[in-house]
């Protein structure tokens, strides 16, 4: 027995134990995002199928953010995260993001547009949208409630196993986790959906690699169980250095991390919502079909596959976080630009973007142990992707509304200018913020450019 415990106690400086520790949750992050961008390529089908316009589309798009941004329950999460754990918090949030996606899958089946279980409900009211995306909402919502907060978890565990420990190339191999998951959905989406014969095959799919993530938390959670149990000391945290939720005041009066958390809402909001619409910008200005839209989108996340570790491992050994921020939005900024007033094949630029992709999460997310406590950092995350998710929320419904105002009459072929020219105007402000980072980084001291890893 004591050989056992000695073993278990050694879990968390063991660097077989780390890595596939990052592997397990690393999965359940790619189903994640497989889920959220399985339906970026199906754009074109969906509003054939269901009857909705880009508005609704983007409608649809966007309610995977309304619970973190209007209920905050990315910051609660992050705060039930502090004081429940991570076993208890994980479980609790990627139940509900398996639920979510679900019904998302259910409300496109053909039992339910058949007369399935709620479809006469939700046919007595909003006459204007269909009564399948009604469904999908409502598990798109769901989704949203517990996907995100389920990131934050995933970000506290990484923390937890790989602080001191090559900790910013455990994030970038996380965010390469998570564009392999959007890669797999740009090119199988479009694939299982068969140009709409099998739509509703392709959004189950989604949903069952969902249900596998959550079998993956599950054995997550015995692992962390059994350290835990040992009182691992750096695994136990005391009672004076629990999270108390005034801690919030001294997290959002750093000023740098105000220039980080708002880099972070508009640096995603001009990746996420573009790649909610890329395919269906490429089919619509390069006349591509609806595969070959999605290999081009999918340069992205294959880009960003190799890049962010590299990025990552370059940042704990000779920092420059604030310095990769300030190129890695100067880079988005001149894609956008590129995409909204000139016709340059996008090959390119998506190879560009995923750089860009690379660079800013890279540094972002881990400088965050620079600027707070251990104890405080699920909520600093969490705060973070409530404020993120407000983007989230907005653009693409706001890049829908653009879409169909300067495109009346519904055209055969939609004009994106005026769409990209907005996410190009987000590239901007996002390197505005990234260079008053730099500068606060500088007059304060806060270490931001140092290497994360220790000597």
């Amino acid at each position: 027995m004591p050989e056992k415990n000695q073993k278990l106690k050694s879990l968390l400086n063991s660097k077989t134990a780390r890595w596939g520790i990052l592997v397990l949750v690393g999965f359940v992050l790619s189903v994640n995002y497989y889920f959220y961008d399985a339906f970026s390529t199906l754009k074109d089908l969906l509003t054939k199928e269901f009857n909705i316009d880009n508005t609704q589309y983007g409608l649809f798009v966007s309610f995977y953010s309304i619970p973190n941004t209007f209920l905050l329950m990315a910051v609660i999460g992050g705060i039930i995260l502090d004081k429940l754990g991570i076993r208890r918090t994980g479980f609790i949030f990627v139940f509900l993001m398996t639920f979510g996606a679900l019904l998302t899958a259910y409300g496109s089946s053909k039992g339910y547009q058949n007369g399935g279980p709620g479809f006469k409900l939700m046919s007595t009211f909003l006459p204007q949208y269909s009564s399948e995306l009604k469904m999908m909402l409502l598990g798109r919502f769901f989704y949203g409630l517990g996907a995100e907060t389920s990131i934050v978890v995933i970000s506290k565990i990484l923390v937890k196993w790989f602080k001191g420990k090559d900790l910013a190339l455990a994030f970038g191999l996380k965010v390469a986790f998570g564009r392999l998951g959007t890669f797999a959905a740009l090119q199988l989406s479009p694939r299982l959906a068969q140009e709409g014969i099998q739509l509703d095959w392709a959004i189950w799919f989604a949903a069952i690699l969902v249900c596998i993530g959550l079998l993956a938390f599950l054995v997550y959670m015995l692992i962390d169980f059994k350290v835990d149990k040992k009182n691992e000391p750096t695994a136990v945290i005391t009672k004076q250095e629990k999270f108390q939720v005034k801690d919030v005041v001294g997290i959002i009066k750093n000023p740098a991390y105000i220039m980080i958390a708002l880099l972070c809402v508009t640096f995603y909001s001009a990746v996420f919502p573009f790649m909610s619409y890329a395919p269906d910008f490429f089919l619509h200005k390069f006349g591509m079909s609806h595969v070959e839209s999605g290999k081009i989108a999918s340069l992205l996340p294959l880009g960003t596959l190799f890049f962010t570790p590299l990025f990552g491992f370059l940042i704990d050994r000779f920092g420059k976080s604030a310095s990769a921020m300030i190129f890695g939005s100067c880079i988005l900024f001149i894609v956008h630009i590129s995409f909204a007033l000139t016709h340059t094949p996008p090959h390119a630029l998506m190879i560009l973007l995923g750089i860009s992709f690379s660079l800013v999460p890279a540094a972002m997310w881990p400088s965050m142990v620079k600027l707070v406590q251990d104890k405080q950092i699920g909520t600093a995350y969490g705060l973070m992707y409530s404020i993120q998710n407000l983007g989230l929320w907005g653009f693409p419904i706001l890049a829908g509304v653009i879409l169909d105002r300067s495109n009346p009459g519904n055209p055969e072929t939609l004009n994106y200018t005026s769409a990209m020219l907005m996410f190009a105007g987000l590239g901007l402000l996002g390197l505005i913020f990234a260079l008053i980072l730099k500068f606060q980084d500088k007059k304060r001291g806060y270490g931001v450019d140092l290497p994360l890893n220790k000597k």
